[in-house]
């Protein structure tokens, strides 16, 4: 289920008893995305535990944010933030990130560089002065990237605003690994469906055909 309000699907799933996978809820969460996400980095890194993990953008309305800063901490990362001052959750840090409004400083050593999408639809104008002045400050190209790792990857949830988050070159080459995230999120969600469904039905008509 996917809604426009956070808590949605908890409050289905309250009332029913099938299973509810919350597909992204208002500005709350995006649980699948988080673990494919987690998935792509454990494909490049081959651990979880002990990298650096940088997130840039509009953290305070980013449900992919919220959940992979849940995500990747509970997997033994650290998590940095970094945005402009009006994109930053107040006390943020008491999720157990570090919050920079420096760019060059969120990246310093990172191994994994994740750029939100900039909704421009809604917060230009509201929460910085104009999508060039954001593009030129936070949006990552390879003169920004040089700050990370030499073997650092990035990552962006989709749909890519070009030339705001991520330069073209980024987007489309390496050391993006945005297909690879594309391709993981229809591996991870059939299994996450095959778990809280597919399997189950498949045991029931085990079972029917024991009978």
């Amino acid at each position: 289920m996917r809604h426009s309000v956070a808590g949605v699907p908890k409050r289905i799933a309250d009332e029913l008893h099938a299973p509810v996978i919350n597909a992204g809820d208002g500005a709350h969460e995006h649980p699948t995305q988080a673990l494919l996400d987690m998935l792509t980095v454990l494909e490049s890194k081959d651990r979880l535990d002990g990298l650096t993990v940088t997130i840039i953008g509009d953290i305070a309305h980013s449900r992919v944010a919220r959940s992979n800063i849940y995500g990747f901490l509970k997997m033994g990362a650290e998590v940095r933030v970094a945005a402009p001052p009006t994109m930053i959750p107040a006390a943020v840090e008491t999720l157990g990130v570090k919050a920079f409004t420096s760019l060059r400083e969120a990246l310093d050593g990172a191994d994994v560089v994740m750029a939100l999408r900039i909704q421009r639809e809604r917060l230009a104008g509201a929460y910085f002065p104009s999508v060039r002045e954001y593009a030129a400050t936070f949006g990552l190209d390879r003169a920004k990237l040089r700050f990370a790792k030499d073997d650092a990857i990035v990552m962006h949830p989709g749909p890519v605003n070009r030339g705001v988050e991520l330069s073209h070159d980024l987007a489309d080459h390496r050391p993006s690994v945005i297909l690879d995230q594309v391709r993981n999120g229809v591996a991870l969600r059939m299994a996450v469906l095959y778990l809280l469904a597919g399997r189950r039905s498949r045991k029931a008509a085990e079972t029917r055909g024991n009978s």
